[in-house]
């Protein structure tokens, strides 16, 4: 049975949220502090933790970014509704994707289900240039080396390199991505963007990999001399 963790010190939501997900078919297990939960997240096997910005001793934002140092398992963060800086904040320090509060706890069991891998299928390895993305193994490579991405970085590098060479909208990207309609004020796409670029190492205007194509979305860009296969 697939495990999630909530780290959340509202002992009443964690309940409610355990309730709906258990009756979905996972497991729930709440711790109500960052220090606890950061333990958990560290040692436990979880296809995703919900963790709340709002802790008592360490914060969110803490708890993320100690537990990013070691793991790349898929957070959702829990932050109050219109405090755009604590998504921001978040999205840079490493989490997947963002839910603010309060919430419909079918919302949240629609974003667990995206964060569950995939089938028991082996798709075949994409490469473009010198980027390969196993999709298997959910190992990114370039020139050689591994980049290390979240979950989210891999889902949103791996959509633009199967349509590399085409344009993909910033819609379409928060659809398949981030599993939601996208806002026109929701940074989130371009935020992740930034970082993959970041760590497949573009310098704008001379090595880039993806592109902006403004006002539309992005586009990974194909080698002069080369196809992609896959």
């Amino acid at each position: 049975m697939d495990r999630i963790l909530v780290i959340d010190d509202d002992a009443e939501l964690c309940s409610l949220v355990g309730e709906y997900l258990e009756s979905e078919g996972f497991h729930v297990e709440a711790v109500y502090d960052g220090e606890r939960g950061l333990e958990k997240a560290r040692k436990g096997e979880y296809v995703l933790v919900v963790l709340d910005v709002m802790l008592p001793g360490i914060n969110g934002f803490e708890v993320l970014r100690r537990l990013r140092g070691t793991s790349r398992v898929p957070v959702l963060l829990l932050t109050a509704r219109g405090e755009d800086v604590d998504r921001i904040v978040g999205l840079e320090i490493g989490a997947d994707d963002y839910l603010p509060k309060p919430f419909n706890p079918r919302e949240l069991v629609a974003r667990t289900r995206e964060a569950k891998p995939a089938g028991s299928a082996v798709p075949e390895i994409v490469r473009v240039g010198d980027i390969e993305l196993d999709p298997g193994t959910r190992v990114v490579r370039r020139a050689g080396k591994p980049v290390d991405l979240t979950s989210v970085e891999f889902g949103l590098l791996e959509a633009l390199l199967r349509e590399a060479g085409r344009v993909i909208t910033r819609e379409r990207l928060a659809a398949v991505v981030l599993s939601r309609k996208f806002s026109p004020f929701d940074r989130s796409i371009d935020m992740h963007v930034s970082k993959v670029r970041k760590k497949l190492g573009d310098v704008e205007g001379e090595n880039e990999h993806i592109k902006t194509v403004r006002g539309v979305g992005y586009i990974f860009a194909l080698p002069r001399t080369a196809d992609t296969t896959t």
